[in-house]
């Protein structure tokens, strides 16, 4: 897939839902928005007022993005994407048998979305995708990493499929450059990143 409309250098922003102890993301270019995740059942509302305090609504929803398929990240895929009319729902092509939606474009490592770039970050599920935008620093890593307890750390073994997978991933994730980085469960990290990322993994 290639995204549309504003052009890839346009200015990202963002801006988080936090529900329970996940978290769904608004991503924001000019007055055209991306979802990262969709949170747990009855979400929908929760990233309404986020896109609302970004001073736009679920019309300007042109994409949602999820990161896999648990069912803390896509409960509310259905109510947000009834809301987003007019949005394109993107996950890893291995998760999408799993989500009860459709249709559902499949994400391909290295693909691009709303100028992001695709990152195949399998283990957690066999079809995890992570989304990184260069230009502004910025990655979204779903579960492939954590920032829970204080720190930056690897996905968790007690829901990973296949668990060394998993750390391949995140230490995928460590070689490249980010200042941002926001997870799917635990606080954003807004300086220097991938400096702490790259600390996780070499105790993975």
């Amino acid at each position: 897939p290639t995204s549309e409309g504003l052009p890839a250098t346009a200015q990202l922003t963002w801006a988080r839902s936090k529900i329970g102890n996940v978290s769904a993301y608004v991503l924001i270019r000019g007055t055209e928005a991306a979802v990262v995740d969709t949170g747990v059942p009855g979400s929908a509302d929760d990233i309404g007022e986020t896109l609302a305090g970004v001073g736009l609504d679920y019309s300007d929803v042109a994409h949602v993005i999820l990161t896999h398929l648990h069912p803390d990240h896509i409960g509310s895929i259905g109510e947000v994407m009834d809301l987003a009319a007019g949005a394109t729902a993107y996950a890893g092509e291995a998760d999408i048998g799993g989500i009860d939606f459709d249709p559902i474009t499949a994400a391909a490592d290295g693909d691009e979305v709303f100028g992001l770039e695709v990152i195949a970050t399998p283990g957690h599920t066999n079809g995890h995708i992570s989304v990184i935008d260069h230009d502004a620093g910025l990655l979204v890593a779903g579960d492939a990493i954590n920032t829970q307890d204080g720190g930056v750390q690897g996905p968790n073994p007690r829901f990973s499929a296949d668990h060394d997978r998993a750390n391949d991933s995140a230490r995928r994730l460590a070689e490249l450059s980010f200042n941002t980085l926001l997870a799917g469960h635990g606080d954003p990290v807004e300086d220097m990143a991938d400096t702490a990322v790259l600390a996780m993994a070499a105790a993975l």
